[in-house]
């Protein structure tokens, strides 16, 4: 693990981290919570941050390797933080006050201590899940709209609808179990998401099933599809430009591996979040998911 020292003479931090290494770190105010970090060869001054958030597998260092070389390409700092079973109950659902560590309230601090280490800009962030990352990471930007610049989602379980009579995370009522949150759908539904689902990923197995649930479809593609037409009908109602596009990915499945190999996903989300996908990218990266 690498380890920091605060350095008097450059107390932003810059510089301390290594560039071009995958570090495994700690928080400095909570040595609970760990996170992956990696610097590119240009380093951090001034680069967008790129949270890259795992789903119930729980392997972030392995995801982060995956974006290495887009990372490489366009002079992104990319962090993927680790919640753990043992201490993040819920954390795609932000996690929930009294049931362990508020998965939301740990990338803020992840982000800030990134941006002091690195020098890069923590203003908005970049934000891509796949699975339960990709519930995490459409709740977070519900929750934290004017922190994230764009956001891609693949491959979700199921969503929070821009319901103002359901309580989160089956709405965005407020919930007790989330305190100090609260939903403005015209700030949430500004921000850019691309939905990304694989056209055969219909098998039920690791879908949650209920009555709540189900409304919004069976399979992962039904409920993608469903998500986006609310999102698109809500930011109507409150006389926005719909914000949200999704893509199919055509053969894809649910696993993470085959869509970075067959689908192109990585060169969809950096594209999808940056804009032009970058040429020097080329595979996925090592690692597995």
């Amino acid at each position: 693990m690498e380890v920091t020292r605060t350095n008097r003479h450059n107390p932003r931090g810059t510089e301390l981290l290594k560039k071009k290494t995958v570090l495994r770190r700690v928080l400095q105010s909570d040595p609970g919570q760990e996170y992956y970090v990696y610097v590119p060869s240009t380093g951090g001054h001034e680069a967008p941050i790129c949270v890259l958030v795992h789903g119930i597998s729980r392997n972030p260092r392995d995801l982060l390797k995956r974006f290495i070389p887009y990372a490489e390409a366009l002079g992104v700092v990319v962090v993927a933080p680790h919640f753990t079973e043992a201490l993040h109950v819920g954390y795609q659902r932000l996690g929930r006050d009294g049931r362990g560590m508020r998965s939301d309230l740990a990338l803020n601090s992840i982000v800030e201590e990134v941006a002091w280490l690195t020098d890069a800009s923590s203003l908005q962030i970049y934000l891509f899940g796949h699975s339960g990352g990709a519930q995490f990471v459409h709740r977070y930007v519900m929750a934290y709209p004017q922190r994230v610049a764009r956001a891609a989602i693949a491959s979700a379980g199921w969503f929070t609808p821009p319901d103002v009579h359901h309580r989160f995370p089956y709405g965005i009522r407020p919930s007790k179990r989330l305190r100090g949150v609260r939903f403005d759908p015209e700030e949430f539904l500004r921000v850019p998401i691309t939905v990304l689902v694989g056209s055969e990923d219909t098998s039920p197995g690791g879908v949650r099933r209920s009555k709540r649930v189900d409304v919004q479809g069976t399979t992962r593609v039904e409920r993608a599809r469903n998500w986006v037409a609310a999102m698109h009908t809500a930011a109507v109602t409150y006389g926005l430009a719909p914000a949200v596009s999704l893509h199919e990915m055509e053969g894809g499945k649910h696993s993470f591996k085959t869509l970075m190999a067959h689908n192109q996903l990585g060169s969809q989300v950096f594209e999808a979040l940056f804009g032009t996908p970058p040429k020097r990218a080329s595979g996925g990266g090592n690692g597995k998911q």
